[in-house]
């Protein structure tokens, strides 16, 4: 779910919401709080994986033609 914060500067990039979330789901896990992993780590562990794919559909919309007229996937 979408995390909308209303003290944060909107911010222009494409699937900026994802990532967004993707980053607070990563420094929040177990992995990185308790092993003192770091996120990029526990994202090849499978850490957060619904937010990855979800990510990757968002930026590969981006260089689908279609999307230009069906929108971006994703957020």
């Amino acid at each position: 779910m979408p995390r909308y914060y209303e003290e944060k500067e909107e911010d222009g990039q494409a699937c900026a919401g994802v990532r967004e979330d993707l980053r607070q789901c990563l420094l929040e896990s177990a992995c990185v709080l308790q092993e003192n992993k770091s996120p990029r780590q526990c994202l090849k562990e499978g850490h957060c994986r619904s937010l990855q794919m979800t990510f990757f559909a968002c930026k590969r919309s981006m260089l689908d033609t279609r999307a230009r007229f069906r929108g971006r996937k994703g957020y």
